[in-house]
């Protein structure tokens, strides 16, 4: 039960995308004296030490929110608290979900994002605790109207909204933590646009919340026992840099032109044009995009716009580096014309070459089922630490990807088998997921339980590859020459005539899905071009593997329970429970 709910949670199967409100939900803020002076300002930036002055000079403000926070927080901790007395320890996470997820609603934007964030990391949370703060909902009440307008005529130094907008929703189409939209007319153009307004005193009361983590954090230092699974200020000090980005709505305008430019490649991706010169750090503009939401459509097309999405998102992730690291089903549309829309990119990161390159050199192994060389993929990406014996991994980590590279999510796992080993891998070596890594998992599982849907063999590593086949042959980069030589040669000195044709064939799919929007499947039916790789459901679950030994010494032979032997035919590791042939090409 708790692998079924940890692989919900790392596909995004729980995300609240409500439109409204949870009942009863009221939000609280923070308000404060004005700044002094030059020397006493709210830094724009999150710098810790600059928060701890500025606040040193407002316990005010301090005690407010602290006694906030108690009053917010009693209910929930007497509550835990009495099932403790009593015994009831084993439901506790059920029984209080629904009092947890208001809680940190009612507390604000701060606590809402952090639990979103928290929610994708199964090296921190339990599985079930990851899918109850999936479930928080960033939709709150709205703001006074009245003070929204004046934002924007304070923002945008006008006297009055109908002097740059000649038409505006007399309420908000949609209201979240943060701010709240309406929908416009621009007066110069007569553009339809979002404007995005976002809510007083939020930079206060959330660079609040951050140094009353962060100080939280700093004393838990002083107890290894607490902090030794969870560093509270590493994980603030990434998360804190992150959120003030995408309070700046400035920033939020460029990182959406950004993608616009580099995504103009793509006819089938619509990215709404921003109006910098209407955009301010409290007010946002954008082109306004009709659209249903792509995790609710129910049209034909939608398998099509989700493999689309897979290459939009490697390609930001694994070309430029720069990723949209907020993609919840609410942030991706289809147009009526069958396009796909992707909106809202105040929440961004960006991701190194050499985390580039790990990741094309892991997803090329996988992609041949070369599970021996993917323990040292995972040193390369920060996931296990530099001198960790892996020889007793390799067959935990090849048991949990045989089951998740057949496609089609649960139907094709043994989850006694797969609980064990990932266990075993958890909590017998040294194993953790980076910041940067959790963010990838999340957009990437979002696509994944979107495409499940509709195609219920679905295999993200296997639609991945017409993407990866073009970055391999068109990179120059000395560590993608030699992953491409790996490709075409596997770990021997032969070229593989048909490993070729399988990289070409994915190349085409590519350029086929980049120029045209073609979104059919790579792999259908089992058979990925001319490579019979097998489907979800063909064979049983997990497989046994060989000893390490006999991996490691350049075969990927395996020996198969309930039909699922291996053999090795030129293109690498077919399960023959399936086909255990190669179609000619």
């Amino acid at each position: 039960e708790d692998t079924r709910l940890m692989m919900q949670a790392l596909r995004g199967q729980n995300l609240n995308d409500n439109l409204q409100a949870d009942a009863g939900v009221q939000m609280d803020v923070v308000r404060m004296r004005a700044s002094t002076g030059a020397d006493d300002q709210l830094p724009l930036l999150f710098e810790p030490h600059t928060l701890k002055r500025y606040f040193a000079k407002r316990p005010g403000a301090v005690l407010t929110r602290v006694l906030q926070i108690a009053s917010k927080s009693a209910g929930l901790a007497l509550g835990v608290l009495l099932d403790l007395a009593v015994g009831n320890t084993e439901d506790i996470e059920v029984r209080r979900a629904a009092d947890l997820r208001r809680t940190i609603i009612s507390l604000g934007p701060f606590f809402i994002k952090l639990g979103q964030a928290l929610s994708i990391r199964p090296d921190v949370l339990s599985p079930r605790a990851m899918v109850e703060l999936q479930q928080l909902c960033d939709k709150v009440p709205s703001f006074d109207n009245e003070l929204a307008m004046r934002t924007i005529c304070d923002e945008l130094k006008v006297a009055q909204v109908s002097d740059v907008f000649s038409e505006i929703t007399p309420a908000p189409v949609a209201a979240a933590s943060l701010g709240q939209v309406y929908r416009a007319t621009l007066r110069e153009s007569g553009d339809i646009v979002a404007v995005k307004v976002q809510r007083p005193y939020v930079l206060e009361t959330v660079s609040l919340d951050l140094h009353l983590a962060r100080e939280l954090g700093l004393l838990l230092r002083r107890f290894p026992a607490l902090s030794k699974r969870l560093d509270l200020v590493e994980l603030l000090d990434e998360f804190g840099s992150r959120f003030y980005a995408e309070l700046d709505y400035v920033v939020e305008c460029q990182n959406g032109e950004r993608i616009r430019r580099e995504m103009a490649k793509m006819p089938m991706v619509v990215i709404p044009t921003n109006y910098p010169r209407h955009t301010t750090r409290r007010v946002h503009v954008a082109e306004w995009v009709e659209g249903e939401k792509l995790s609710q459509s129910k049209a034909d097309d939608v398998g099509a716009l989700v493999n689309l999405g897979v290459i939009v998102y490697l390609s930001q992730l694994l070309d430029s580096g720069f990723f949209h690291a907020d993609p919840h089903p609410g942030n991706m549309l289809r147009t009526p014309d069958g396009r796909l829309v992707i909106l809202d990119f105040g929440l961004m990161t960006e991701i190194t070459d050499d985390q580039k390159y790990g990741m094309i050199e892991a997803i090329a192994h996988l992609i041949h089922r070369d599970y021996a060389l993917i323990g040292q993929d995972f040193v390369n990406l920060d996931f296990i630490p530099k001198g960790t014996d892996l020889a007793p991994i390799i067959p935990a980590l090849s048991r949990v990807f045989d089951a998740a590279l057949a496609g089609g999510g649960a139907k094709s796992i043994n989850f006694q088998e797969l609980a064990a080993d990932l266990a075993q891998i958890t909590f017998d070596y040294p194993f953790r997921i980076p910041p940067y890594f959790a963010l990838v998992i999340r957009a990437i599982g979002v696509l994944e339980g979107i495409a499940l849907v509709g195609n219920p063999n679905f295999a993200i590593v296997d639609e991945a590859y017409p993407y990866i086949s073009k970055r391999l042959l068109t990179d120059e980069s000395p560590r993608l020459r030699a992953a491409l030589k790996y490709m075409v040669y596997g770990r021997s000195d032969t070229f593989d005539v048909d490993r070729m044709i399988d990289l070409l064939q994915a190349l085409e799919k590519y350029a086929a899905v980049r120029d045209n929007g073609d979104g059919s499947a790579f792999k259908v039916d089992g058979k990925r071009g001319d490579v019979v790789l097998g489907s979800a459901g063909s064979f049983a679950g997990t497989r046994t593997l060989q000893p390490h030994a006999a991996l490691s010494n350049g075969g990927n032979n395996g020996n198969g329970g309930n039909g699922g032997a291996h053999t090795v035919a030129r293109g690498g590791l077919v399960p023959t429970g399936a086909s255990g042939e190669r179609a000619d090409p």
